[in-house]
């Protein structure tokens, strides 16, 4: 297989340079030991109930302030739905219900209802704040990881705003505690703050970077929090469709074992399966320590960067609660996203982020009920083989997290229709993210910016994006590390890179809350849009018996149809039907035994799913 750019990884970052460079006309190939892209940004269904596999409070789609999202679904030209949430969310702080709203000046009000004492210091201290991130995020946007930054465009920055600049570069070697004791003095601020900095990075604000928090604490409320209309599906699903539209090649289902070298550079990877697939240019997107510890021979690293890879100190193990519960029991003025503070003191289980997109969202589950995740650190061991000591925890974990929830939703328990548990063996399971840590390296004060990887790995034939790499954590930095990479592998190969400009045309469309059935993808021709809303109904189930008997992707064609890739689905039907001339016959016994069949009488059409693509696009 002949290919410009391997990208190992189907996560947001990889997803995001390889459909950047795939738009440039390079040769991409992406490789993925899942059967779903999207890595924790993506979703699974049970019983026509869709849930968000981990990634779901989104930012950077906004029309202010941070927003690579924007960016880059303009840049490819890609239209998206996005809802935008009324809040960003709600901490349940101490007896307190604080809503962050969009207006800073209204969200310092509130807190200063929490904490009267502090009211002047915290209007002052998100003053200072703002005018920081406008002077430097906003004013001349850079959508680049701080490794990759043209010095020349820094230096214009820097002139327009010398002062800010300087207060700003002051806070990389400072903590965020250092950068609250300028303002605050009320030690219970101090520990509100904590939740704040372990809810965006997992660190308390002494582990937290003052040049990292400056930024948090403003950024989101400028931009606003957002979830794709229909799911996250479509996040990972629309860069896989200019991937694919654009010539590139999703490999999914293959893991990559081992990267090859030749004259001491990377030069290819070999497959789970023994395949090996070379190319000039890999770009990683998984963590450091996957890396260093497993993909490249020790004879190709020094001793000192082995050890600084291992060294390296993930976030907190997660556990994770998908549950589908009566409508009745989440009371109306909830928001789709709650953080619930159990102990106001320190990190600890009682501490969980609750997502309830189906707020917002209605097309993720049924009129009577609603759609809940719920994620926290665990503290429990996980590295053990009895199957049945693991069972065991799950459930204690089910109960434990069950209790976390009703005391924020009275009767939360008895109105659980359906739950699964996703332990930190889970998450890396599916993920590759060692140790369930799902934000990769702590963002901590001494393994941050420059500590981190860099883009440009130490060989010229190897770059990086991800959590792992110069970024901090969520959807909004990955994407811009992936972003970085596409820009540092079309400079080395002399095509123009993506960079921001004034009326760049808009693809982000922003609709209704809630989102409904009937106003879903109306941007789409009718035809398409019926297409979607048949394939839509496949379950993507991990064992799909439509494909018992059959090496037809029919599970992959479903999810790309859902989303509106109709040329990546019918690549697939005739690189198949070249080989497999019985490919009709195949597809009726296929819909016979499609999990819908079984449970409802009611399979996905298939066959006619198929007929349309072959016959009217």
């Amino acid at each position: 297989m002949k290919t410009d750019v391997i990208i190992i990884g189907a996560g947001i970052s990889g997803l995001t340079a390889a459909s950047l460079l795939a738009k440039r006309k390079v040769n991409v190939l992406v490789i993925d030991k899942s059967y779903n892209p999207g890595g924790s940004c993506g979703t699974f269904k049970r019983n026509n109930i869709t849930f968000d596999q981990g990634s779901s409070m989104l930012y950077g789609f906004g029309e202010k302030g941070f927003n690579p999202h924007r960016f880059v679904f303009n840049s490819l030209e890609e239209p998206i739905d996005i809802v935008k949430h009324e809040y960003l969310y709600n901490v349940n702080y101490m007896g307190h219900r604080i809503r962050f709203y969009g207006d800073i000046a209204m969200f310092a009000d509130e807190l200063s209802r929490v904490f009267p004492n502090e009211e002047r210091a915290i209007h002052r201290f998100y003053h200072d704040m703002s005018i920081l991130y406008q002077h430097v995020m906003v004013e001349n946007p850079v959508f680049s990881s701080a490794d990759e930054v043209d010095p020349k465009k820094s230096l214009k920055s820097l002139l327009r705003h010398p002062l800010s600049y300087a207060k700003f570069l002051s806070f990389l070697n400072m903590n965020a505690k250092t950068l609250l004791k300028r303002y605050f003095t009320d030690p219970e601020i101090f520990d509100f703050f904590d939740k704040l900095t372990s809810t965006y990075c997992y660190t308390t604000v002494e582990e937290t970077p003052a040049i990292l928090a400056a930024i948090m604490f403003v950024d989101n409320h400028i931009g606003g929090s957002y979830y794709p209309a229909g799911s996250t599906v479509f996040l990972p699903g629309k860069l896989e469709k200019v991937i694919e539209e654009n010539g590139g090649t999703m490999m999914m289902e293959k893991e990559v074992i081992k990267l090859l070298f030749d004259d001491k550079k990377p030069c290819g990877v070999r497959l789970n399966d023994g395949e090996e697939i070379f190319a000039p240019l890999i770009i990683y997107s998984g963590t450091v320590w996957n890396l260093y510890g497993k993909l490249i021979d020790k004879q190709y690293v020094n001793e000192k960067r082995l050890l600084w890879a291992k060294n390296m100190v993930p976030t907190y193990p997660s556990v994770v609660m998908y549950a589908y519960v009566d409508k009745n029991v989440i009371p109306a003025d909830t928001m789709p996203i709650e953080f619930l503070v159990g102990n106001p003191h320190q990190i600890d289980e009682s501490e969980v982020t609750v997502y309830i997109n189906s707020i917002d969202d209605s097309t993720l589950c049924d009129e009577d009920g609603h759609v809940v995740m719920a994620i926290g650190p665990t503290l429990e061991k996980w590295d053990f083989d009895d199957p049945n000591d693991y069972n065991d925890r799950k459930e204690r974990e089910a109960k434990r997290l069950s209790e976390v929830l009703e005391k924020r939703f009275p009767g939360f328990t008895q109105a659980i229709r359906f739950y699964e548990i996703a332990t930190p063996r889970t998450i890396e399971r599916y993920t590759h993210k060692n140790g369930g840590a799902v934000a990769g390296p702590k963002q901590m004060i001494s393994q941050h910016m420059f500590q981190r990887m860099h883009i440009r790995s130490e060989w010229d034939t190897l770059f990086c994006c991800g959590e792992s790499t110069v970024m901090g954590t969520g959807t909004p930095t990955v994407t811009i590390s992936g972003l970085s990479a596409a820009n540092a592998v079309l400079k080395k190969l002399d095509l123009p890179i993506y960079e921001f400009h004034e009326n760049l045309p808009n693809f982000v469309n922003l609709v209704d809350r809630p989102v409904k059935a009937s106003t879903l993808n109306l941007n789409e021709p009718k035809e398409i849009r019926q297409l979607m809303k048949k394939a839509a109904k496949c379950q993507y189930c991990e064992k799909p018996m439509c494909m018992t008997y059959t090496d037809l992707d029919i599970r992959g064609i479903m999810r790309r149809v859902s989303v509106g890739n109709i040329i990546g689905a019918k690549r697939i039907i005739a690189e198949f039907s070249k080989n497999n001339p019985a490919c009709q016959s195949q597809l009726l016994n296929s819909q016979d035994r499609c999990i819908q069949n079984t449970t409802l009488n009611q399979p996905v059409e298939i066959k006619i799913i198929f007929d349309t693509l072959r016959n009217n696009f």
